[in-house]
This record gives structure tokens, sequence and C-alpha cells, in this order.
């Protein structure tokens, strides 16, 4: 069984948004936080925060709070970034090519090493800001995965081809998948599949702007 199998999905992801205040935190010199100022700086209670941190052991300490380098690492580690994961990238679009240039995934331990399409136009070019990387046939992803030691896959291709691309990713050995093709997977239970529709978080703005115009 998973070590955090009984933790509930909003603390992960909770957990997730304290590791970046906490980083943003230790920039500007903090070196301690009480979990009131965590919970405040993000919008939670206090209490909130110390029954998230409670699921994966004590890290606190009465009358000084958190340790900010201690509580970092801690969420690094239990978040699995304190290691790099290795990714392959099917999707050489206009997202897929945002994707490779965005640095923010390598500093978190994200390393795309493989990009692949379908788009014979682009097959063998090298894309820029890839370091090199020359985009692969999609077909290539069975001998590309375990050659590269890939364990997460990232889909950037239109709603229609996210499936047989999926499929194609598990055949071929990756244990995990950032989906943002805006459709829905079918994959195997235990299957690690986060889905990424930007649409959505556009939809959920304009509502609430509009109810703030009623």
């Amino acid at each position: 069984m998973p070590r955090y199998a009984n933790v509930p999905g909003p603390t992960i992801r909770r957990l997730s948004l304290y590791l970046r205040q906490l980083e943003a935190m230790w920039s500007a010199g903090r070196d301690t936080v009480s979990s009131k100022q965590l919970g405040d700086a993000l919008g939670v209670t206090d209490a909130q925060v110390r029954k998230d941190l409670a699921y994966f052991g004590q890290f606190g300490r009465p009358g000084i709070g958190y340790r900010v380098p201690h509580l970092i690492d801690q969420a690094r580690m239990i978040l699995g970034t304190d290691q790099t994961w290795r990714a392959a990238l099917v999707g050489a679009g206009n997202l897929g090519r945002a994707l490779i240039a965005y640095r923010g995934l390598a500093r978190k331990g994200f390393k795309i090493v493989a990009v692949l399409d379908r788009d014979a136009s682009i097959i063998g070019r090298p894309l820029p800001d890839s370091d090199g990387l020359a985009v692969l046939p999609v077909s290539t992803l069975p001998e590309v995965v375990p050659a590269k030691n890939i364990r997460i896959g990232i889909i950037a291709v239109p709603a229609p081809e996210a499936q047989p691309v999926a499929d194609l990713m598990l055949q071929a050995g990756v244990q995990g998948i950032v989906n943002f093709a805006p459709v829905a997977l079918n994959v195997p239970p235990g299957v690690p599949v986060s889905a990424i529709d930007l649409a959505i978080h556009f939809e959920q703005v304009a509502f609430q702007v509009a109810e703030l115009a009623d």
C-alpha cells in the first residue's frame, strides 16, 4: 500500500501550495513560520494547516512554529520532488513548446527528456529551448520510455488523440500521466492521472467575476 494512501486528495494539493509559500518565505529570508501565518498567506485556517501537516508527522515546535527550511525539505520529500523525474512529452505544438520552455519544471525536479509527435514535418528537428531535443515519432514511445528511464508522460495533443496516446504511454511503461488535453482519460485503476484543462480555470474566474458584477 502507498505510504500516504489514507491522506485526502485536498490535503496533498494544499501541501503543494504550502511548499510554494514556504519557498517564497525562505527566499525572502524568513527562517520560521507559524501555522497561522502560513494559513493566512493561503486563505486557510491555522487548524487546517496543523491538520494537514499532521498526516505526515510532527514538524512544529511549541512557541517557535515551523522551521521553514526543514519544512521545505520534508514537503519535497513527501511530494517526491526531492528527486529528478524524467518525463516524455507527446505533442510539440504551441502548448508543448511552451512546456518545454518553462524552466520552472526543471526547478521542481521534472525533466522532459523526450518529445514526440506524429507530424512528419517536424520529426527530427530540434526544438527551441529544449537543450537540443529533436522531435521523435510517437510510434517510438515503446523504445524511448525504457531507454530513457521515463516514468511520467505529458499529453499535449488534441482531445481525439489523447486516449490513444495515453494507451501507448502505459503500454510503454509510463507510470503516471499529466494530461493537458480537454478530455477525460480511461486508464487502469491505480494509474495516477492529473488533468489540466486550462479552459476550466478561465471559466471559474469568469463565473466569479460575473458574480461580482451582479
